[in-house]
C-alpha cells in the first residue's frame, strides 16, 4: 500500500455504511426490544406505534423506495440524523424507557425508530 492509499483509507472507512440489517439489529437493541414489549402490553401505545409504522411505510412509498431492510435502515439513519442535528440522541442498549407510560412521553424520534421497528419485526427483517 502506498503512501496515498495510506492517507485516504481512514477516511473511507469512516463513510463506509454498516450493511442494512446490521443497522436494523443495533436499533432493536436500542429501541425496539424494549419499546415493543411495552407496546405489547399497552393497547393504546400500540395504536400509536402502529400510526408511526403507517407514517414511514407512506414515506417510503412516496420516496420509491421498497419496504425492505435496506429502506427501513436507510429511513432510521435520517431520523436518527436529524435527532442528532437537534442536539438528541438515541438511547444506548437497555436505556431505553420500559414501560408504556415512559413511551407514551418517549419523543417523537424514538416512537418514529420504534415504528421502524415494528415493521421489521412484522416483515420478518431481524
Amino acid at each position: 500500500m502506498t503512501n496515498e492509499n495510506l492517507a485516504i483509507a481512514p477516511i473511507a472507512a469512516a463513510v463506509a455504511v454498516r450493511p442494512a440489517g446490521a443497522h436494523l439489529d443495533e436499533m432493536m437493541a436500542r429501541i425496539g426490544v424494549d419499546g415493543l414489549v411495552a407496546a405489547f402490553a399497552s393497547p393504546a401505545l400500540l395504536a400509536r406505534v402502529d400510526q408511526h409504522a403507517a407514517a414511514v411505510r407512506d414515506a417510503l412509498a412516496d420516496a420509491g423506495r421498497e419496504l425492505d431492510a435496506e429502506g427501513l435502515a436507510s429511513y432510521a439513519r435520517a431520523i436518527t440524523a436529524g435527532a442528532a442535528r437537534m442536539g438528541r440522541t438515541i438511547p444506548a442498549a437497555g436505556e431505553a424507557p420500559m414501560t408504556a407510560a415512559g413511551w407514551m412521553g418517549a419523543e417523537w424520534t424514538l416512537q418514529r425508530l420504534l415504528g421502524v421497528c415494528l415493521i421489521a419485526v412484522e416483515a420478518g427483517l431481524l
